[in-house]
């Protein structure tokens, strides 16, 4: 979902079937790039299982880009961890 007026650096991701579990986690590593301005989540209702995952960056940099980046970082991470763990 893009916001009205904008030019792809202002957008509001819907993840249906998550919780806060990824929502924390993913905004972390979101945040982590110095290109995005602001991120954040919110749990629409507690009887929804989805999160509106909202992510601006500076310039003129899509959002969806830190949000693919977010993800493979996450991913990075998790199956660092397995390996470890195993």
């Amino acid at each position: 979902v893009q916001a009205d007026g904008t030019d792809g650096n202002c957008v509001t991701f819907v993840l249906h079937d998550e919780d806060h579990t990824l929502g924390n986690a993913l905004r972390y590593m979101v945040m982590k790039n110095p290109d995005v301005e602001f991120c954040g989540y919110c749990i629409t209702h507690p009887s929804e299982s989805k999160i509106n995952f909202r992510i601006q960056t500076r310039g003129t940099l899509p959002a969806v880009e830190p949000f693919r980046k977010g993800l493979n970082d996450l991913m990075s991470v998790c199956q660092h961890v397995l390996d470890t763990f195993q």
